[in-house]
């Protein structure tokens, strides 16, 4: 996975800032802040990194965005603090030199959709057998969907069964927009899982767990938080 070539289009001072590890200093486990990084990287902007330490906030970034937390960004100057609203102005802000990050295919930008609320749900809940089926179901049918090939992965010239897909990501083997929103929250609640109700993916998961490693095994590759991120909490 390559990162896309610095576009000369946006000579201007772009400046992220974002949540910090349990260190202050490495990036943290928030999936908003790691999503417009990765978002951010892909698409090739060049900017500089602030990880903030939400226990020690500095006063200056008091006065930069009063009354918010990260991630949010500057812009030649201009803050932009709503996530959406920042993602949004990405995708006006589209010089030719910009890739597109859309996915192919629509399925792709539904997986998984429902697995943070669904193991959020059973991590906060104070009994640890409920919701843990239905949590197992979403990640079932999240692996289902990255075993099962796409459309430019079946050869029509070749009779027999369909092989398994062995593509990287949710949409090929290029990262999309939908793994920007996914991948962060799947670390997250991978290492939130297991310390909160020792929960684990289960091996037979190939197409999940195949996922999961892609990225931290590829050189060239933004990274999400570290999986010894301390946690403060349940998700």
């Amino acid at each position: 996975m390559q990162q896309a070539q610095p576009c000369p289009a946006l000579a201007l001072p772009i400046e992220l800032f974002i949540k910090a590890g349990s260190d202050g200093e490495s990036i943290g486990n928030c999936p908003f802040s790691q999503r417009l990084f990765m978002i951010l990287w892909l698409k090739g902007v060049v900017f500089n990194v602030t990880t903030v330490d939400l226990k020690r906030k500095p006063a200056d970034l008091q006065d930069l965005a009063p009354g918010t937390n990260p991630p949010f960004m500057t812009f030649n100057g201009e803050v932009k603090v709503d996530v959406n609203k920042i993602e949004e102005f990405w995708r006006k802000t589209q010089p030719a030199c910009f890739p597109r990050l859309a996915a192919r295919h629509p399925e792709s930008n539904t997986a998984g959709i429902d697995v943070f609320a669904k193991f959020s749900a059973y991590i906060k809940n104070p009994r640890k057998d409920t919701n843990e089926e239905s949590s197992v179901e979403v990640l079932r049918r999240l692996d289902e969907y990255l075993r099962s090939p796409l459309p430019d992965e079946i050869n029509a010239d070749e009779s027999g069964d369909v092989p398994e897909s062995t593509r990287s990501f949710l949409d090929g083997n290029d990262l999309t927009l939908a793994d920007c929103n996914l991948l962060p929250k799947l670390h997250i609640l991978k290492v939130v899982a297991k310390k909160y109700r020792n929960f684990e993916i289960p091996a037979e998961m190939t197409g999940l767990s195949r996922y999961l490693t892609t990225l931290i095994r590829e050189k060239n590759s933004p990274k999400p938080a570290p999986t010894n991120e301390k946690s403060t909490g349940p998700i």
